[in-house]
């Protein structure tokens, strides 16, 4: 049943990856940009589980792991920049 479904899966995915980009790209404002670039994270770590169930190895988890914690980082930086024009206080 998995291997079924995971094909469809990633190209779910790599769909929303691709639409958030063009988002990204041809954002109208910056806050969409941010936003952009926030949901290309999370199809990032979305498409790095799949392949981590499809390979059946923990490692890919963990980088999903990583990539969350800096993802969520740079869009706090990324936010606070646009709110107060700098990031450190």
């Amino acid at each position: 049943m998995l291997s079924m479904v995971l094909p469809w899966a990633f190209g779910m995915v790599s769909l929303a990856l691709l639409l958030s980009l063009y988002r990204l790209l041809v954002g109208p404002d910056v806050p969409d940009r941010i936003l952009a670039l926030d949901t290309l994270y999370l199809n990032t770590i979305a498409l790095l589980v799949l392949f981590g169930l499809l390979q059946g190895s923990a490692l890919y988890f963990e980088a999903a792991l990583l990539i969350a914690v800096m993802g969520f980082v740079g869009t706090i930086a990324l936010s606070k920049y646009l709110l107060r024009g700098d990031i450190m206080e």
